[in-house]
């Protein structure tokens, strides 16, 4: 039988008709997943995704940001440009640098600002004299918001030029990480072990020290060798040579106090320091299985400074501190994926005698985004802040001084019926966070207001300054929200009156 043009048509328009028709008896919200519902069928545990009428034809009405919105956001200030050259117009680029917010300019009134505890009216007043101070060390903790340096940089530098203090801090000595502060290569010997890393298997003694990361040149062993196994072990030469970028903020480019803090030696381990080829320092790192800082000085900042060890069973190096020896020094410490309660879990005297060191006087920590997904409803969000809140006095009673700052989580979408909308718990999960926080005397910062609130990452991406994962800052959109920050954090520790310098 020859089948007609005009039967395929309408073969075509029936099965269209019947999978519209599906469409009216598609239930809205019928298909539960973790935090939201898509339209669908569902029927005796078997479920299938099917869109409702009103979904497909877009009638419902959608109440969120608009382009414009965003727009008036990112406008509210001016990030600075990064100064990547060494020339003679360094002196004007870096008055330039000086030029702090102009709120004649800002509308001050659509700036997310900074909470502070009810119970410490003073909170302000104490990070301006803690960053007025001969030396303020600052840890940023956070997860991979901040790899590569970024937001913390943007922030160190301007907090910097404020203050005074060079340097970028915190370096490990084998980055995983893209990163523009400062160069470090270390030499292939090198293995990384993270306590927040899943994919590695945990110290059992836990000593990971304040940055949370180790890094060795020998596998590590649960079980010490004896003096027998010792003697048959060859001697391991590995080194990491450091130097200044060309790539990153003027600041960062002036170090000549470095510190290598290593911890759990327990044998013979010799170390040579040499800058631009020349010996400048020899010595034995103490095998006594404590923490310690092993210090080098230059007179100016290193453009080859080669570090190298030499022994038969590797310490514990938790990494560099690249510091221009006074005024602020701000820490990235950056974990991916992690949600910032792993704290508790290591080991309490090392981590002690570390802070001890280095003398922290602020404690940023940016976590949030990466429990998200997992919480399934607003008693896992109580949990989850409960959480923080233990992390958060933990390294208070080892940090005595310090002063505590919690960034919350970004905006964050998954797909909801074809379309990316914002985790429902999202708001509930900031609120929290936030009020946890300031009932224990914690300052908050809500990166989820600064960009928008709902549906603000979505826009974010189209205007380029989230990446599409729906999760990372690019770099201009990077420079942005560290700007937000920055400038609601100027307007509390800037003198009355003072609006135009620092």
């Amino acid at each position: 039988m020859k089948i007609k043009p005009i039967q395929i048509s309408l073969f075509i328009l029936f099965v269209l008709g019947a999978l519209f028709g599906l469409m009216f008896l598609s239930q809205k919200g019928g298909v539960q997943k973790k935090q939201t519902q898509d339209d669908g069928f569902s029927y005796e545990g078997v479920s299938l995704k099917y869109p409702s009428y009103t979904t497909f034809l877009g009638l419902d009405k959608d109440s969120s940001l608009r382009r414009q919105d965003i727009l008036k956001v990112t406008e509210i200030v001016t990030p600075l440009e990064i100064e990547t050259k060494e020339n003679t117009n360094d002196v004007a680029e870096v008055q330039q640098i000086k030029q702090l917010p102009d709120f004649s300019k800002i509308d001050t009134t659509q700036l997310v600002r900074i909470r502070y505890p009810d119970s410490n009216q003073n909170f302000a007043n104490e990070l301006r004299t803690k960053l007025s101070s001969r030396s303020c060390r600052i840890l940023h903790y956070g997860d991979s918001q901040i790899e590569g340096d970024r937001i913390t940089a943007y922030l160190r530098n301007r907090l910097q030029h404020m203050y005074g203090g060079s340097g970028p801090g915190f370096i490990p000595l084998m980055p995983v990480y893209r990163q523009i502060s400062a160069i470090v290569e270390p030499s292939e010997q090198w293995q990384r072990y993270a306590f927040f890393d899943p994919t590695k298997k945990k110290f059992s003694h836990k000593k990971y020290g304040a940055f949370m990361s180790v890094s060795r040149f020998t596998d590590y062993q649960k079980t010490l060798p004896d003096s027998t196994a010792i003697d048959s072990l060859p001697i391991i030469k590995a080194s990491v040579v450091i130097g200044k970028s060309k790539k990153t903020y003027a600041k960062f480019r002036r170090f000549t106090n470095i510190g290598l803090h290593y911890g759990n030696s327990n044998f013979p381990i010799k170390i040579s320091v040499y800058n631009n080829g020349d010996l400048i320092q020899q010595d034995s790192l103490i095998a006594d299985g404590k923490y310690h800082q092993y210090k080098i000085r230059t007179s100016i900042t290193p453009t080859d400074l080669k570090i190298e060890l030499e022994g038969k069973v590797s310490a514990d190096f938790y990494g560099l501190t690249l510091d221009g020896g006074s005024r602020v020094q701000i820490d990235n410490i950056a974990m991916r994926g992690a949600s910032g309660t792993i704290f508790t879990r290591s080991n309490a005297t090392t981590y002690s005698r570390m802070v001890r060191q280095l003398k922290p006087k602020i404690v940023i920590m940016q976590y949030g985004g990466n429990t998200m997904p997992y919480l399934k409803d607003s008693t896992d969000v109580d949990n989850y802040a409960n959480r923080i809140k233990n992390q958060v006095n933990w390294i208070r009673r080892r940090a005595k001084k310090a002063s505590f700052i919690f960034i919350g989580p970004t905006d964050m979408c998954l797909p909801v019926n074809g379309k990316m909308e914002t985790y429902p718990l999202l708001p509930y999960l900031n609120e929290k966070l936030m009020n946890t926080c300031l009932d224990n005397n914690v300052a908050y910062w809500s990166m989820y207001n600064a960009m928008g609130g709902k549906g603000s990452m979505e826009l974010w991406v189209d205007e380029k300054l989230t990446a599409k994962d729906y999760m990372h800052f690019t770099w201009k959109g990077t420079k942005i929200i560290s700007e937000l920050f920055f400038t609601a954090l100027y307007l509390d520790l800037k003198e009355p009156d003072n609006n135009d310098e620092a």
